[in-house]
């Protein structure tokens, strides 16, 4: 079976400001499509990982567990740090990463693949999409 295919971004206004995610999910040939306000005060970084929070998430509900994941992410941040090439010195970056990786556990192999921001547009149009909807 091949693996899951997950695009996410995360942004805020400001930073640290208004925050939002995008989630793209590409399974057994479906897209499925989640964005999420994140609240009035956060920054980019920490809305990079929450975007990987909410994806974990959306995919135990889709019953998409034990699968293998494909993460692709425009934060070379984030995915250098979870992938355990960067040290994570933000505390709350920390907890975000641990986080993420006590949700790893329900799924097979998982790997983290930095993109450029092009070709990561319908993630970023989400999180856009999250933020304009609450103004």
């Amino acid at each position: 079976m091949p693996p899951v295919t997950i695009y996410t971004d995360g942004g805020a206004r400001g930073n640290p400001g208004p925050a939002g995610a995008g989630v793209v999910i590409l399974a057994d040939g479906k897209r499925h499509e989640v964005k999420q306000y994140l609240g009035d005060r956060q920054t980019n970084n920490w809305a990079e990982y929450e975007a990987v929070v909410i994806a974990l998430g959306q995919l135990l509900e889709m019953g998409l567990r034990d699968r293998d994941l494909e993460f692709r992410l425009d934060s070379q941040l984030v995915v250098e740090q979870l992938e355990g090439n960067w040290k994570i010195k933000e505390p709350s970056l920390k907890e975000q990463a641990a986080k993420i990786h006590s949700l790893l556990n329900d799924f097979g192999t998982i790997t983290f693949t930095y993109i450029p921001r092009e070709e990561n547009k319908d993630a970023d149009r989400l999180v856009n999409e999250a933020l304009d909807e609450i103004k």
